[in-house]
């Protein structure tokens, strides 16, 4: 360790020398959150991160004065190698009683700064530490787990069985020393002298959340079809890598649309601030306890100000995308260092690409596309079905050129990337009869090349097929169909007419965009096109380890095989008869071989057999004999 390192680490007592919190735990600190912590973080600001955090959120604070609060002296002696900021190992016990803080952030959580080497404080303590060396104006962010989340309601393991290292303290709702909800949340932070401020839902998972959504647009806006393709995204992938009970982004969705989708949310980050001090009056002392003579306090951000989500998509590294909330409805916003790093289609010849230059209007309002025709499906309404569908394939048309052909976001416009923006009109018993009016929601994923209208089609209601086939939806269609055969009906529903090749097309489309969205390299392109070439309606969703959806696909195998069976047991039946008529069918013709009628028939008729076939030969001697003589007559 450099003489500097040394210099930057304090050590006051209560460190854990032997304990790291970086093993086999996620950090809090990057993408979404990183951006919240910025964005409430003023130039200047002096910034105590509580608990251990990712290394990108330090820098994304390089602006401010970041002390850091740590337990761990083998993770405070990484931090103060790698970066430019000052480390107190010891726990809450090691902070100086005189200093404060402009922005305190604990995005870990409060567990994650108690040491077990100090005296426990439990977390009622740990917050009212955390508020005494907060400044007078200044903010707390602070992560709180949902012990009846999502994420939670979907884990294969029971969260009060865990017994590794990291899990000495198991905290659920029967524990009364910390909140369970909200509720209680923003009470005890009103008890420690705070008042409660904005509060956001982190999805998929609170350690690592790649959406955050305002708990008020989600009560106020359950039916958005921004919010259900964001949840939708969000969960979708972010539970791949271990097995589940369910299929989280289902289960996101429907607490989404039933006003659950805070309540429900596996995590949330709440903001609080510190009352600002009174204007002094004429005689007082003009600066602040803790802060030096004449020196002026940075103002943290207004939290009515921020925006009210934050998205993550793409590859790593894509950067985040804000919505924010303005008088005519939402709006797209893009961070200036996104468009940065963004490429051309040109540098990486990928299917698709991202513009966010693009994303700096209004946000269309609306119904997701697939979420109503999903709707539709359950309730057999083949009606509203063939409205949309119709409508959706002349929305393409429409956008198509002379050739037939579809250019950039219109070109990935599939039915998750749609919102139906005529007020969420999904039947057919439309009273103006009107035809439905379709908007891309995110228009900054682009397609690099042309595509035929068809493929476009075709991709979209393939990729609902394939949904509807392995997600185990019911719909009105014969469940003996596979997924290019359900897609070739959805596509006649709509009024094309398609076959499996335009499908096929179709699938390598699919798999070339999302593997320029992923960024996977070649062998993971293989493998991806392997798994989609393959999805069969009894097989689960691909990249979903659900128990309840490999229950659903079981069921399914169940039905197959058994209708196969019944088929090969009439096939077997419809054998045994046609083997029983032959037999019956030779023992007559043996029968009648040995009577004395079928051997006098037969002296009877082989007379004639043999006269016949003379005459047979005797005509083609004859023919034979007369063709030299037809030959000269002609020549003459």
């Amino acid at each position: 360790m450099t003489t500097d390192t040394s210099t930057r680490i304090a050590l006051p007592g209560g460190e854990m020398l032997a304990w790291s919190d970086l093993t086999g735990r996620r950090l809090p600190g990057g993408g979404p959150l990183a951006a919240l912590a910025a964005r409430v973080t003023p130039a200047g600001a002096r910034v105590l991160l509580a608990g251990p955090h990712d290394p990108e959120l330090v820098d994304r604070l390089a602006h401010a004065d970041v002390t850091c609060l740590l337990r761990s002296w083998p993770d405070g002696s990484a931090l103060a190698e790698d970066r430019p900021v000052r480390v107190v190992v010891g726990g809450p016990g090691g902070l100086p009683a005189d200093e404060t803080f402009d922005v305190v952030i604990a995005a870990a959580g409060l567990d994650a700064v108690e040491s077990v080497e100090g005296t426990p404080v439990g977390w009622d303590g740990l917050l009212r530490r955390l508020a005494a060396v907060l400044a007078p104006g200044g903010t707390l962010l602070l992560r709180l787990d949902n012990p009846v989340g999502l994420t939670r309601m979907v884990d294969t393991a029971p969260w009060y069985a865990g017994r590794d290292d990291a899990d000495w303290a198991v905290g659920g709702a029967l524990d009364a020393g910390r909140p369970a909800n909200l509720e209680q949340a923003r009470d005890r932070l009103a008890g420690a002298g705070l008042r409660p401020g904005g509060c956001f839902a982190a999805y998929p998972e609170p350690a690592a959340p790649t959406a955050l959504v305002d708990a008020g647009a989600l009560a106020a806006r359950p039916g958005s079809g921004l919010l259900d393709a964001v949840l939708h995204g969000a969960c979708a992938p972010g539970h791949g890598d271990r097995p589940v009970l369910q299929d989280p982004a289902r289960l996101a969705v429907d607490a989404l649309h039933a006003g659950l989708g805070t309540a429900l949310a596996p995590g949330w980050l709440v903001l609080a601030h510190r009352a600002a001090p009174a204007v002094p009056a004429v005689g007082d002392p003009p600066n602040p306890a803790g802060t030096e003579a004449g020196a002026a306090r940075p103002a943290p951000a207004e939290p009515g100000g921020l925006p009210v989500l934050w998205v993550q998509t793409g590859p790593p590294g894509i950067g985040v995308v804000e919505v924010t909330a303005a008088a005519d409805g939402w709006r797209w916003r893009v961070p200036g260092p996104v468009a940065a790093a963004t490429e051309a289609p040109f540098a990486t010849r990928a299917a698709a690409w991202r513009d966010p230059a693009v994303l700096a209007g209004a946000v269309p309002e609306g119904r997701l596309l697939r979420t109503v025709l999903l709707d539709a499906c359950l309730r057999r309404d083949l009606a509203a079905l063939r409205r949309l569908l119709r409508g959706y394939a002349a929305w393409l048309d429409a956008h198509a050129d002379d050739a037939g052909r579809l250019t950039g976001a219109t070109a990935l416009a599939s039915l998750d990337n749609v919102v139906l923006a005529d007020g969420g009109a999904c039947t057919a018993r439309d009273a103006t009869g009107a035809p439905p009016t379709f908007a891309v929601l995110d228009p900054s994923w682009r397609a690099s090349d042309p595509w035929p209208v068809d493929v476009t089609l075709a991709r979209g209601l393939w990729r609902f097929a394939a949904a509807l086939a392995t997600g185990g939806y019911a719909h009105p269609w014969s469940s003996t169909l596979d997924v290019a055969g359900l897609t070739v009906v959805l596509a006649g529903t709509a009024g094309r007419d398609l076959d499996r090749a335009t499908v096929t097309a179709a699938v390598d489309a699919e798999v070339a965009v999302t593997a320029a969205l992923r960024g996977l390299d070649n062998a993971d392109r293989v493998a991806l096109a392997d798994e989609l070439r393959a999805v069969e309606p009894t097989a689960p969703p691909t990249g979903l380890d659900s128990h309840q959806q490999l229950r659903e696909a079981w069921l399914r195998q169940k039905a197959e095989l058994t209708r196969v069976t019944a088929l090969l047991r009439w096939t077997e039946e419809l054998l045994t008869s046609r083997e029983r008529a032959l037999r019956r069918a030779e023992a007559t013709i043996n029968l009648l071989s040995g009577s004395l009628s079928y051997r006098v028939g037969r002296l009877a008729i082989t007379p004639a057999r043999l006269a016949k076939r003379g005459a047979r030969a005797a005509k083609r001697r004859a023919k034979d004999a007369l063709a030299p003589r037809r030959d000269e007559q002609e020549q003459q």
